[in-house]
């Protein structure tokens, strides 16, 4: 297999068996599932022993799970682990769908973390502030991840059109609050 193929071909190529199929996907959502993970949880440990346990279980029992999107399903499932890793490290239950309290936006995943206007930026970064952390991680997946409403939808485990509102309210809050911020900053200078 080469290195450009088709992640659904690489899948495939899985299934029926292929080491270089894998180590390949390894390799290409290595990052990305470091990067996203470590949005879910502060624990660089617990993060690697998710990535590793999420890829050692694809390989012993070769999945014949049929996807739409290898990165949609490799994002699901490592936040299911690392969801099942905090349930673990807790002794209350936990709720997937309360997720919300885990995520968290870091200053470089920002979209306005290329601009610069470092006033702008800190208006950006207060706004986003505000958002909840659904809002933040719909934004991350959406724009970062450049995942679809429907790949989007599964990660979160929330409906299609659930995902486009949210993704259009966290927009619209977006827009209100930098347009707040902005006035203020004209009044004040």
């Amino acid at each position: 297999m080469t290195s450009n193929q088709p992640d659904i071909a690489l899948w495939e190529a899985y299934q029926k068996g292929d080491h270089d199929s894998f180590a390949l996907l390894f390799r290409r959502y290595y990052e990305p599932l470091v990067q996203y993970g470590s949005k879910l949880t502060s624990s660089s440990d617990v993060l690697e022993d998710c990535i590793q346990e999420l890829f050692t279980e694809l390989w012993q029992n070769k999945s014949q799970t049929q996807v739409q999107s290898v990165k949609a399903y490799l994002f699901k499932s490592l936040k299911y682990k690392l969801y099942r890793a905090h349930q673990r490290k807790t002794t209350g239950p936990f709720n997937e769908n309360h997720s919300d309290a885990l995520f968290e936006l870091s200053h470089e995943t920002l979209l306005v973390g290329r601009e610069q206007d470092a006033e702008k930026t800190a208006r950006v970064l207060q706004a986003l502030a505000q958002l909840s952390n659904r809002q933040k991680e719909i934004i991350y997946l959406k724009f970062y991840q450049e995942l679809n409403y429907e790949e989007v939808s599964e990660i979160m485990n929330i409906n299609y059109q659930a995902a486009r509102n949210l993704l259009y309210q966290s927009i619209k809050s977006l827009k209100k609050l930098l347009t707040t911020a902005a006035l203020l900053c004209f009044l004040l200078f």
